[in-house]
């Protein structure tokens, strides 16, 4: 990217014009796209977050959710990509209560507010499970906050509610594996009927942490077998780090778009565990085999598939412990959109031909080829088109905020909400 700054991205951009033409791609319909993309940034990521060993508080990590959005704002202002940042409730609770004017300030630095994800999962409560729980009065107290959650979407103006469970068992015999299975659906039936109009569900799942020995919501699909009883408003999240290793993730993406059951992502990366590292740092090339099932089902004659890709919800969900919060955030959206340029350039004809005709060695070469192009220069058009800087990293880390914020907010003594 430095030789790319040095030298500039018009002769790049041209010549990925020319090829793409000769290619039968239309680079303004590609063009069109990018400036299209959507990338929901997270609240709790601007705050100081890390593993159980430590959290290593950042000079101006933000500790209210006013920082939160104004650091959110920053990230749309540079990338023109991520117009939405989703709240963590009570994390994000304003101190008079007043959501509605919390969501006038958003809207007032250039932002709106997104998801609204419950937390039933740290109150000393839930040491048993939430809506799972064996006792009917803990139960109930979950269920409570998200019915609460509900709420605040119409005062926020969200249509998407994001649930995570951290429900489960740590021994054989501790609980009813099928008891805890009707608990879990009797409190999404609640929730569900609660849904404000126009309004989604979106369930996530993982297969381990903290519970270990079993997990209430384990795998897409049991949250895909829950949402199906519930109906089309309820829709599974996929959280990249939320698998056993070597899972097919983007197969699993294909078969939720067929479904029309594919509600959203949690963007992040990992090595080992759900290590919630930065999207696309350690396994680039699966984030483009997922994003490639996106666009395949985007722009296929299959109405759920394609109808459900529009609607996906893209969001990023990440510990940033050691690199710094706005910057890495920044980082992240950009290689959302290199990955989906490279996406778009997938010639999905000739693919489908040589799919057909069983030329594997030829489909796979399809494949690559697009996520070999190096889609930079045209990035960097799309930004300028957008008025937006072409390395909105680098015009992040000259443009001050770090600093004012740093000098303003000083080391945080607490973590704005994550624990």
């Amino acid at each position: 990217m430095q030789k790319l700054r040095e030298t500039g991205h018009q002769a790049g951009y041209e010549l990925l014009a020319e090829t793409l033409d000769a290619q039968g791609i239309s680079i303004d319909q590609v063009k069109e796209a990018l400036k299209n993309q959507k990338i929901e940034t997270a609240s709790w990521a601007f705050a100081n977050s890390g593993t159980r060993f430590k959290a290593f508080p950042h000079p101006g990590a933000a500790t209210t959710t006013r920082q939160k959005i104004d650091d959110a704002a920053t990230v749309q202002r540079l990338t023109g990509v991520a117009p939405t940042v989703a709240l963590h409730i009570p994390w994000d609770k304003p101190e008079d209560g007043d959501y509605v004017a919390m969501n006038q300030y958003a809207n007032a630095q250039g932002i709106q507010l997104g998801a609204i994800n419950s937390n039933v999962f740290q109150d000393n409560a839930y040491r048993l499970g939430s809506v799972s729980n064996p006792k009917p009065g803990t139960r109930q107290l979950a269920l409570d906050h998200i019915l609460e959650c509900c709420d605040i979407m119409t005062k926020v103006n969200s249509d998407n509610l994001k649930l995570w469970f951290a429900d489960g068992t740590n021994y054989p015999g501790q609980d009813s594996l099928r008891g805890r299975k009707q608990r879990m659906e009797e409190a999404l039936k609640t929730v569900y009927d609660r849904l404000p109009e126009g309004s989604r569900m979106l369930l996530e799942y993982k297969f381990y942490e903290p519970a270990f020995y079993s997990t209430d919501v384990p795998d897409w699909g049991t949250a895909y077998g829950m949402c199906q009883k519930l109906g089309e408003k309820a829709q599974v999240v996929v959280d990249l780090g939320h698998h056993a290793q070597a899972v097919n993730i983007e197969q699993i993406v294909s078969f939720l778009l067929d479904e029309g059951k594919l509600g959203g992502f949690d963007f992040n990366d990992r090595k080992y565990g759900d290590d919630d590292l930065m999207v696309g740092s350690v396994n680039p090339y699966q984030l483009f085999l997922i994003y490639h099932e996106l666009v395949s089902a985007e722009y296929s004659d299959h109405k759920v598939a394609a109808n459900n890709a529009r609607q996906v919800a893209y969001m990023l969900d990440q510990c940033h412990n050691i690199e710094g919060k706005i910057g890495a955030i920044i980082y992240s959206v950009m290689n959302c959109q290199e990955i989906y340029a490279k996406a778009l350039l997938v010639e999905r004809e000739k693919l489908a031909a040589a799919q057909a005709a069983g030329e594997v060695l030829e489909a796979h070469r399809i494949i690559t080829d697009a996520y070999r192009t190096d889609v930079r220069p045209l990035l960097a058009q799309v930004r300028e088109e957008m008025g937006k800087p072409a390395d909105p990293l680098a015009a992040y880390r000259s443009s001050g905020y770090e600093e004012k914020i740093q000098a303003e907010r000083g080391v945080a003594a607490t973590n704005g909400g994550f624990q």
